[in-house]
């Protein structure tokens, strides 16, 4: 599945949308993942700004 994030200054993913589905319940996991890591963020001029990113995300079966 393939989400798409905007990663603020403070690194957190905001405002996920998701571009390639999975269905099943997995779409909402994958958001819900994806909003507790950290990122590194963008810098323009030194300063951390905002930036847009596609992430892949996939789930294996233990």
């Amino acid at each position: 599945m393939i989400l798409y994030v905007e990663v603020d200054p403070n690194g957190r993913a905001r405002n996920p949308r998701v571009v390639r589905s999975l269905g099943l319940g997995l779409d909402e996991k994958a958001i819900e993942a994806v909003q507790k890591w950290k990122f590194r963020p963008g810098y323009k001029d030194g300063q951390p700004v905002t930036v847009s990113a596609t992430i892949e995300v996939n789930f294996r079966l233990l």
